[in-house]
């Protein structure tokens, strides 16, 4: 048996400093959970009689758990893995098991690959004394900088399972929306792709063998034609091909290095939301993520500056980054939230008006939860406006180049019908 030395949280939300006798660290968590509290720190301080005294060294080294060395992954943990974590874990602590038991229940489960190193690693962590929140921060490459505050105001508060499922509540409806935005996109861009593949084949193997029959015969070419076999001859044999194959590669290359700056991800954000229709989705997207990202952190108890830092830095869109910012400065100086918003002129004035009723009410993270819901719904809308918008234009689109193609390749195919036609009269 030794003694504990640790740094907990009361119910209350108050420092407490006391120490605890157990054979392990995490029979001493156990322990301070049972009076009440929620540890944020635990160390050995000292080993009873008949038992050797650890160096400080051993002590430093017990305190500071090392982080678990992860496997090779590309990208991170998928969103529906992290979601169903957040839920599970979130069941298991509304039933009363200690985190740590929970965190290995759940590693458990998973099947080896980068999550199940990373919910082992944050176990190791918790065993040796640290928070949940602290453990999770040291892997982002699961849990970014709004799960683990949610973690760290579920702890001080001592509502850990309440936000937990807030969380995973949140973490469902802002991946139902991006999917719904990701989905109207992919239709149009099947069509695109197949289109511009089957003209590709046509201009690379079909228009030579016209454009060979046409000086066969010395046909004088219409203006149209030449230009296809122009357009042709660059696809086939200049390597034209490889341009519009590459062009896209470019493109996000391209865009990726813009929005590497501030100033690039403002202006492309900027160019973006006045797209027709598209904007309005990113527009409304936006505002429903902010509004919703910054009402559960509220709801959780999280104090409205940092909870406006936090969703300024997971906003996704750098114009209403900079709102933000400037309503947290705003705050900062003692005014309301509503004002500064309104000045930005980023948002619809039903967005600034609920959230001055919710200042004034006492509701603010229900107004702002509010919001995200009926702009939800008008990104449902919008989407679907998308669609069928695209639809009659990608048809028109598709048949006025089939229509180009055949009216180039025809004229001068009805020209040597007639040339035939007129020679045989004469001879007759």
């Amino acid at each position: 048996m030794a003694i504990f030395a640790f740094e907990a949280m009361n119910s209350s939300g108050q420092e407490v400093k006391d120490e605890v006798e157990a054979g392990s660290s995490e029979e001493a968590i156990q322990k301070i959970r049972a009076k009440g509290y929620y540890p944020t720190k635990v160390k050995e301080k000292a080993a009873k009689k008949g038992v050797k005294k650890k160096s400080k060294q051993d002590e430093e080294i017990q305190a500071i758990t090392p982080k678990k060395k992860l496997p090779f992954a590309i990208g991170g943990v998928s969103r529906k893995a992290l979601v169903t974590f957040t839920r599970q874990l979130s069941t298991l602590q509304d039933a009363g098991l200690p985190i740590l038991r929970s965190l290995q229940i759940l590693e458990s489960q998973q099947k080896p690959g980068l999550f199940k190193a990373i919910i082992g690693g944050v176990a190791d962590e918790v065993e040796g004394g640290g928070s949940l929140s602290e453990a999770m921060a040291n892997y982002p490459k699961a849990f970014d900088k709004l799960y683990v505050n949610m973690i760290h105001a579920g702890e001080m508060g001592g509502v850990l399972d309440i936000i937990m499922a807030r969380l995973a509540d949140f973490m469902e409806k802002a991946a139902k929306l991006k999917k719904k935005v990701i989905g109207a996109m992919i239709y149009p861009g099947v069509v695109i792709t197949i289109a511009v593949a089957i003209v590709s084949m046509i201009m690379i193997f079909v228009i030579p063998k016209f454009a060979e029959i046409f000086r066969d015969f010395n046909l004088e070419l219409p203006p149209v034609t030449q230009v296809l076999i122009d357009f042709s001859y660059w696809m086939a044999v200049q390597y034209g091909w490889a341009v519009i194959l590459f062009s896209p590669i470019a493109m996000i290359i391209t865009w990726k290095l813009i929005r590497m700056s501030d100033g690039g991800r403002y202006y492309s954000d900027v160019a973006l939301l006045k797209v027709p229709i598209l904007g309005s989705i990113m527009g409304k997207s936006s505002i429903a993520r902010f509004t919703r990202t910054l009402g559960t952190l509220i709801a959780a108890g999280v104090p409205i500056l940092d909870a406006l830092n936090i969703t300024k830095e997971t906003s996704g869109n750098e114009v209403y980054a900079r709102a933000l910012l400037k309503v947290h400065d705003a705050i900062r100086e003692g005014e309301s939230m509503a004002d500064p918003l309104r000045s930005t002129k980023v948002c619809d004035a039903i967005v600034v008006n609920m959230i001055d009723v919710g200042e004034e009410t006492g509701d603010l993270d229900k107004m702002l939860i509010k919001v995200a819901d009926n702009y939800d719904s008008d990104v449902d809308v919008l989407v679907g406006s998308l669609i069928s918008i695209l639809e009659p234009v990608m048809v028109v689109v598709l048949g006025g180049i089939v229509g180009f193609i055949v009216i180039a390749l025809f004229m001068p195919m009805i020209s040597l019908i007639q040339g035939m036609s007129g020679g045989n009269n004469k001879k007759g």
